[in-house]
Order: structure tokens, then sequence, then C-alpha cells
């Protein structure tokens, strides 16, 4: 089903990125029950109706949290991915805490690079944050090689940071400010 590439708010040679809204929820949900092996034992999406108007109704309304679907331009549009920021404090701090999961028909692509690009450049951009920091479980590597590609320093770790599948879990901290950001299409990969 081709979607309107009119509503993206950045976009880079395969992907666009859009607001999160009501109408995606049975692409998305579709989309998480197929990946649900690729997303254990890390993230746990949305995977019905009723838990996806929750979770876009809180990305929708709640000031602290922007929602972002990773949308495939070669695909007619369609979702390939999510990346959230969340915890979004303006101030002083003008900061936030990013999300994200890949769809299994997407992953390995590189999709998410480059949506993860538009994203920082968005909130740096028209949302006016200065630092966006992501807490990676340690065994995730896929998570993390995307983090350090996208220009993110480890900055710490946490014990016991987040409750996840019934338990309390570890968490590197990556961050990135609007200082470190790379120029678009810069493919240095060197750690900062």
């Amino acid at each position: 089903m081709p979607h309107d590439i009119s509503r993206y708010l950045a976009e880079g040679p395969r992907v666009g990125i859009r607001h999160v809204t009501y109408a995606d929820g049975p692409e998305f949900t579709a989309r998480v029950r197929e990946s649900k092996d690729l997303h254990h034992p890390w993230l746990f999406p949305p995977d019905t109706a009723a838990a996806y108007s929750a979770y876009a109704g809180r990305l929708i309304q709640d000031p602290a949290k922007a929602g972002f679907l990773v949308c495939e331009k070669a695909a007619g549009g369609a979702i390939a991915g999510f990346i959230n920021i969340n915890n979004i404090v303006h101030g002083a701090f003008r900061s936030g805490a990013l999300g994200y999961g890949a769809f299994a028909h997407a992953a390995g692509r590189g999709l998410m690079r480059e949506a993860l690009g538009l994203v920082i450049r968005h909130a740096f951009g028209p949302m006016g944050l200065h630092r966006l920091e992501i807490n990676v479980q340690p065994a995730n590597t896929a998570s993390i090689a995307l983090a350090r590609a996208c220009g993110f320093r480890l900055e710490g770790y946490s014990p016991n940071m987040l409750y996840i599948d019934g338990a309390w879990r570890d968490h590197e901290r990556w961050a990135i400010t609007k200082e470190m950001l790379r120029p678009p299409g810069n493919t240095d990969l060197t750690d900062r």
C-alpha cells in the first residue's frame, strides 16, 4: 500500500522519517509480529491493535516523547523500523533518550543507520535538543554497532537500569551532542 511521502520530516537516499500516527497500527503491528525473533529479548513493541493505540497515543500526546517511523522509499514508504525519543527535557538540559528497532525484513540493510542520522539531525535542528542518549544492554551488539556507527560515544555502564522481560537489566550508556554531529554522508566509523 503506497504511503503519503509528503509527510516525511526528513529523507535520505533510501529512507524517510515521519511521525507515528494511529493509522499506522495495522502495518506496524504486522511488522512487529514478523520480527519477534529479531527483537527478543531486547524489545517488546506493541503487537496488537489495543497496545499500538496506547503506544501511539503516548508518542502523539506526550510532549516529552516523539515517535518516528522509518519508511523505505523504494518500497512505497513501507515501514522498516521505528525510532523514539523519550524523556525529552528542554531548558538548560535539552536532551532526550532514544529507543529504536528495525523490522526483520529491513534488518542488516543500513536503513536504520540512515534513519537514525535523520532523526539526530531533526532532534538537533527543529526540535532544539543538544544531547541524545541510547541505553543498550551489553549483549545487544547490533544496537551498539548502530550507536557507534552514528557517532555516539560510550559514556558509562548502569547496572540494573531498566526492567525488561521480567528482570532488571544492565545497560551501557551511549550519547551524542550537537557538537559531535558528523557531516551528512560521513562514513567514519572510528570511536569518539
